[in-house]
């Protein structure tokens, strides 16, 4: 047994020394093949630092009504203020900016890219690595500019103090005043592609004008401008009469300055310094209307008496003149 490996040995060296140079790399491969290799970070690693740190902006752009909205420009700014991408949306209103460090960027949109719609306040947009931050930006539609003018509807004067709420459905949106040149202006918000239906409804009106009272509707489009006009009649005045005479009612204790609970002396109450010379002292004044003259009943009774009294005298004499001769 111990002489196989002795015979072996000698083959086993021939072979190997035919193999240039395999003799030293034999040995090291085995004397390391129970470690591990080292790795070594510098070649690969930069490249995949830089994927993960890249981040993007994807936008998509819509109207109010949903809508996608192309041609709009925006831009995007890094915390210095240095512009780092700008770009607009294509026919899918979309648009993406690739390839951002991570951090803080300003989204300013520069053009709406549409007659009918707005733009919207810039907005801080955040970069997180290896992902693009969605955006969703609905642009407004653009404000009706409003005119409104006040007038004499019979000159066409500009009127100055003329107030009128606009509004749509039940709600007021807008409240405008004529100025010392008869107009104001205001902006209505637009809801839609094809217009808004609103009201006007004048609440106070020029001095000396009446209400324009018939509210009136109007529709409004998107940045279209809009004249409204108010038309009011002067007031009408009713001169009223100058009263003349001396007003035909009796005077209210208030009026003639007595108390109310105070007791009003009567005319037939005798005043209680005449009680003891009240039954002989002869009435004076007029007499008391009664609703007939009583002159001519006076008159006559007056006749009577005197009649009776000359009668009764008449009598007396004749009596006393036949007195002697009965006695003779």
């Amino acid at each position: 047994m111990r002489l196989r490996p002795a015979r072996t040995l000698p083959i086993a060296a021939a072979v190997a020394a035919t193999v240039t140079g395999s003799l030293s790399w034999a040995p090291t491969a085995s004397a390391h093949s129970t470690e591990p290799a080292p790795s070594s970070p510098t070649s690969a690693a930069p490249r995949n630092t830089g994927e993960a740190e890249a981040g993007g902006v994807a936008i998509l752009k819509k109207d109010p009504g949903g809508d996608v909205l192309s041609g709009a420009s925006f831009a995007l700014f890094d915390s210095a203020g240095k512009e780092a991408a700008s770009g607009k949306t294509d026919a899918q209103g979309q648009l993406v900016f690739p390839d951002l460090a991570p951090g803080v960027y300003r989204l300013k949109e520069v053009s709406s890219g549409s007659p009918l719609h707005d733009t919207i306040a810039d907005q801080d947009v955040i970069v997180t690595p290896g992902t693009d931050t969605p955006l969703t930006i609905v642009d407004p539609f653009k404000d009706a500019a409003v005119l409104l003018k006040a007038k004499d509807d019979k000159t066409g004067k500009l009127l100055a103090g003329s107030t009128v709420n606009i509004g749509s459905g039940g709600k007021t949106l807008l409240t405008l005043t004529t100025g010392p040149n008869g107009t104001a202006t205001g902006k209505l918000p637009v809801n839609s592609r094809t217009g808004t239906d609103f009201w006007i409804k004048q609440i106070k009106a020029p001095a000396g004008y009446d209400l324009d009272k018939p509210s009136k509707a109007f529709k409004a489009k998107p940045g279209d401008p809009v004249t409204l006009t108010t038309a009011n009649a002067k007031t009408t005045t009713i001169p009223t009469e100058k009263p003349t005479g001396e007003p035909n009612h009796n005077p209210t204790p208030d009026e003639t300055g007595q108390d109310e609970d105070a007791p009003t002396p009567s005319a037939s109450q005798p005043h209680p310094a005449d009680e003891t010379t009240s039954s002989t002292a002869a009435p004076t004044g007029t007499l008391a209307h009664t609703g007939a003259d009583a002159a001519p009943w006076l008159t006559g009774g007056a006749g009577v008496l005197i009649a009776a009294g000359a009668g009764v005298l008449c009598a007396v004499r004749r009596r006393r003149a036949d007195a002697p001769t009965d006695q003779s």
